[in-house]
C-alpha cells in the first residue's frame, strides 16, 4: 500500500499563494489516482480536487474551480497542489489521498480513498 507525506502548508494572507506536495512511497504509484480534501475543525472532510492515473484527466470541487491547479509527476511519485488567491475560508488541514479504482465521481467521496497522508496545516488570514 502506497504511503503518503504532505508538505507546503502555512500562514498565508488572502490573496496569496501556496503549493502543497505529496510525496508516495512504493512502485505502485501510478496504479491510483490521487486526491486532496480539506477539514477544518468541527467539519467534515471535503473533496478539493482530484486527478487520474496518468495526470489526464482532473476534477475540482467549484468553490476552488479556478484557483487551484493539481498536478502530479509520476517519475517522482509526487503531486502537488497549486493554490492562488487564497481566501480565509480556505483555511483548513488539507490531506493528500490515493483511490485505486475507476476514475468517476466517486473520487470526490473520501470513504472511497484507500490511503491517507496525516495532513499539512493551511491558514489564510484576512
Amino acid at each position: 500500500q502506497v504511503q503518503l507525506v504532505e508538505s507546503g502548508g502555512g500562514l498565508v494572507q488572502a490573496g496569496a499563494s501556496l503549493r502543497l506536495s505529496c510525496a508516495a512511497s512504493g512502485r505502485t504509484f501510478t496504479l491510483y489516482n490521487m486526491g486532496w480534501f480539506r477539514q477544518s475543525p468541527g467539519k467534515e472532510r471535503d473533496f478539493v480536487a482530484a486527478i487520474n492515473w496518468s495526470g489526464g484527466s482532473t476534477y475540482y470541487a467549484d468553490s476552488v474551480k479556478g484557483r487551484f491547479t493539481i498536478s502530479r509527476d509520476n517519475a517522482k511519485n509526487t503531486v502537488h497542489l497549486q493554490m492562488n488567491s487564497l481566501k480565509p475560508e480556505d483555511t483548513a488541514a488539507y490531506y493528500c489521498a490515493a483511490h485505486r479504482g475507476a476514475w468517476g465521481l466517486q473520487i470526490t467521496v473520501a470513504g472511497n480513498f484507500d490511503a491517507w497522508g496525516q495532513g499539512t496545516l493551511v491558514t489564510v488570514s484576512s
